[in-house]
């Protein structure tokens, strides 16, 4: 039995732990899930596998009303551990690392507003006079699981502030996309609901402020906010953001570490398989050179890391906002490239925009190659401006 345990250790446990740890594991994964969830769902086997992840689950009657599927719950419900986790990463920077001056804190803050005015102005441009105009809110929105996870693919070569500065302007970005859903693309606001969350916010804020360190009674109410969002019409993972930052800072680095691998390698996996179960059109070159396509495209290509970049530039420029010190304005376009990785709030935002099946295939595929296009283009940007970095120049 020990040798058994000994050889199973070594030839298993071992390098599964060593993937594990490895900085680019995250990225690896995703793209691998990515890669069967699109053969998957392109092949005999796609009605069985995308329906799958869309069947309706057979709750038991209930009086709450709760996501209906397996897609749902990831999206809403498992998704909002991811939230937790990046919010409490953002919240201890803010407080004693790479944010905690006003003017690196203002950073992700503009250049996430950039990144969000600049595809929806790009996508309009594109669109103007087609039937089209209303998915103006699809190229604003960064996927933070799918955009982190391919900057984890650089490893050591990317700063850490270069992380938590894209970790810090995709939430931001995550929360403009919401408002945009709020005020523009939801036909019903549950008040009653949004005013029961508010109230439990504040409940979370009067613990913080008490002094209260016991993190089941943070996550009780956490739990109650996050139905009432549901329940609201505003996306239920706002939930995870607003629990990490009424967190005790004391508690937080215990609980990123408890939850550091479940996320990595359950939540993001499963969020992965199921939110790229999309099945390509018969006609695909129609479908990428119609004018949403050519909208979403420009958008997330183009319009975020030149949105971005601007915002960013005029914002240091008239001393508002300060890049941290060992970032610069390579990194920050290799950060805007990355945040074009549109992917799951993009194709949120685009079921809502267009009802006609045809347009909304059109939107999803075009969300898809944007995201492929900015993943690539940002990842090989980094890689290569860091090489040139790291090579000592010659002298004459």
């Amino acid at each position: 039995m020990n040798r058994f345990s000994t050889i199973f250790r070594k030839r298993f446990l071992s390098p599964l732990l060593e993937f594990i740890h490895d900085s680019r594991a995250v990225g690896i994964t995703l793209i691998i899930c990515t890669a069967i969830s699109l053969v998957l769902s392109n092949t005999g086997a796609g009605p069985s596998f995308t329906g799958f992840w869309e069947k309706e689950l057979a709750l038991p009657a209930s009086p709450l009303h709760l996501p209906h599927s397996l897609l749902h719950w990831i999206n809403d419900g498992l998704m909002t551990l991811f939230f937790l986790l990046a919010g409490m990463e953002i919240k201890r920077e803010l407080l004693e690392g790479e944010l905690s001056s006003l003017q690196k804190a203002t950073l992700p803050v503009i250049t996430a507003a950039g990144g969000m005015i600049c595809p929806a102005l790009l996508y309009l441009f594109f669109t103007a006079g087609s039937n089209y105009t209303q998915g103006w809110g699809v190229p604003m929105a960064t996927d933070i699981a799918f955009s982190l996870g391919i900057l984890s693919l650089a490893g050591k070569r990317a700063p850490l502030s270069l992380k938590i500065l894209l970790t810090a302007l995709a939430i931001i970005d995550d929360l403009g996309a919401i408002i945009a859903i709020a005020l523009f693309y939801t036909d019903h606001i549950s008040w009653p609901y949004l005013a029961a969350a508010g109230a439990l916010f504040l409940g979370l804020l009067g613990l913080n402020k008490a002094g209260i360190k016991q993190l089941f009674l943070y996550f009780i109410a956490g739990a109650g906010l996050w139905y009432c969002l549901f329940n609201s019409g505003v996306h239920a993972t706002l939930a995870g953001v607003l629990l990490a930052f009424v967190l005790p800072l004391e508690r937080i680095p215990a609980l990123e570490h408890r939850l550091h691998d479940p996320v990595s390698f359950g939540v993001l996996p499963l969020f992965a398989l199921a939110n790229t179960a999309i099945v390509f059109p018969e006609n695909l070159g129609a479908s990428l050179t119609a004018p949403a396509s050519y909208g979403i495209l420009a958008g997330l290509v183009l319009g975020k890391p030149l949105g971005i970049v601007l915002a960013g530039a005029i914002a240091v420029r008239l001393k508002i906002a300060a890049l941290p010190k060992d970032l610069n304005w390579k990194h920050i376009l290799g950060m805007g490239m990355l945040a074009g990785i549109g992917f799951t709030m993009s194709i949120f935002i685009a079921m809502l925009a267009f009802r006609e099946p045809e347009a909304l295939v059109t939107a999803k595929t075009a969300v898809l190659a944007a995201s492929v296009l900015s993943g690539l283009a940002g990842y090989i940007f980094l890689v290569v401006q860091n090489r040139r970095a790291a090579t000592p120049q010659q002298t004459l």
